[in-house]
């Protein structure tokens, strides 16, 4: 069986997490290695970021630090998990659901289609570590606050900026099927320095515990609204050892996505499909290979031929306005390009560990089905 996805393993991740207990003595969030992550991090992306406990709570977070609140509109694309739209749902507020280009990435069109007097912020999702045009998004969003899910956009820029920089904050993951992983974790970027430390407050439950263990105040309380969102420092050290080998990652990434470009875009074109890419401006760091065939059923049985030889192709999101709880946000108009997305595409295995003579066999038996068609 050739899965899908494998978590990255590097080798040295135990080691890294016994020093959390036997050396540091702290595994709860706000550790030394969780200030190593947020270090890294900051470095890398030009602004502060907070560890949390998933991409899911990071968007909570966004929410929360842009005061969404009932009857609030929040754009956003269809084709996207369902974390970026419960963010807002959780706060009151009402999804607009936005069309979205070839490629995934919400259309600034739309945005601009879609905004009104109601509208609170516009959620851009980087789909496959790919962005659309963040100027014209920017353009088109004119004044209203952008939010970042970035989800899976980590290393990945757009004109020379990395992506999670754009938006006033912007929201990281760092799942088990991401580029590097932690089984379950994520991180809030925040570019306003007054939004960072109300952050930090709502990321504490909501006191100022931080302020007290810094000596600012000589007790901690509660002083606005908040959760449990600190990720274990366990997670982080986990975490650390992969972004320290980021570089190496990625390489390793782009040279099985490059191989898998060079041996089948032809055939997927010749034959009425196309692969998931960057747009102009676009530099990814190739979280994944879709494949967009010509039609559902063609989707459909590629998958079950896949999986009857044993490589695991998975479809991807269920586009949220047509899903059950969804359809009551949506005004019933059509969104062609996330239908097409939604009952199209597929994914190919391609994760760090994945082995050259794998990746052989998934092109090949892909190869086989193509030239059956």
């Amino acid at each position: 069986m050739i899965p899908f996805n494998k978590p990255v393993w590097l080798g040295t991740e135990p080691q890294r997490m016994t020093d959390a207990i036997r050396t540091n003595g702290h595994v709860a969030g706000g550790g030394p290695f969780s200030q190593q992550c947020e270090a890294w991090l900051s470095r890398h992306l030009g602004q502060p970021a907070l560890l949390v406990t998933s991409g899911t709570h990071a968007l909570e977070l966004a929410a929360l630090l842009l005061d969404v609140g009932h009857g609030d509109e929040i754009i956003m694309p269809s084709f996207t998990f369902v974390s970026t739209a419960n963010a807002v749902v959780l706060r009151g507020g009402r999804p607009v659901f936005a069309d979205v280009d070839a490629n995934g990435n919400i259309e600034p069109t739309e945005v601009d289609r879609r905004r009104t007097s109601r509208t609170k912020a516009v959620v851009v999702v980087h789909y496959a570590g790919n962005s659309c045009d963040m100027r014209a998004l920017a353009s088109a969003a004119a004044s209203v606050p952008i939010i970042e899910d970035a989800a899976q956009a980590l290393g990945a820029s757009f004109e020379g900026q990395p992506l999670g920089t754009f938006g006033v904050c912007a929201a990281f993951s760092f799942h088990e099927t991401k580029n590097v992983g932690c089984g379950e974790g994520g991180a809030l970027t925040v570019r306003d320095s007054a939004l960072l430390d109300r952050a930090m407050v709502m990321r504490d439950k909501g006191t100022n515990r931080r302020r007290f263990m810094a000596g600012l105040v000589d007790k901690y309380t509660w002083v606005d609204v908040g959760s449990s969102y600190a990720l274990s420092d366990l997670n982080a050290a986990y975490l650390s050892v992969q972004l320290e080998a980021f570089a190496k990652i990625q390489h390793r990434r782009d040279a099985l996505h490059h191989a898998y470009v060079a041996a089948l875009r032809a055939p997927v074109a010749d034959k009425g499909g196309y692969l998931i890419e960057p747009g102009p401006g676009v530099s990814s760091n190739h979280h994944l290979l879709g494949i967009v065939w010509s039609a559902p059923a063609v989707r459909d049985r590629f998958i079950a031929y896949m999986r009857d030889c044993q490589i695991i192709t998975p479809f991807h999101y269920v586009a949220l306005h047509e899903s059950p709880f969804g359809r009551a946000f949506h005004d019933g108009g059509p969104l062609p390009m996330t239908e097409r997305l939604s009952t199209c595409l597929c994914r190919l295995p391609l994760f760090y560990n994945l082995a050259d003579a794998d990746q052989d066999v998934v092109v090949g038996r892909t190869l086989e089905f193509l030239n059956a068609l």
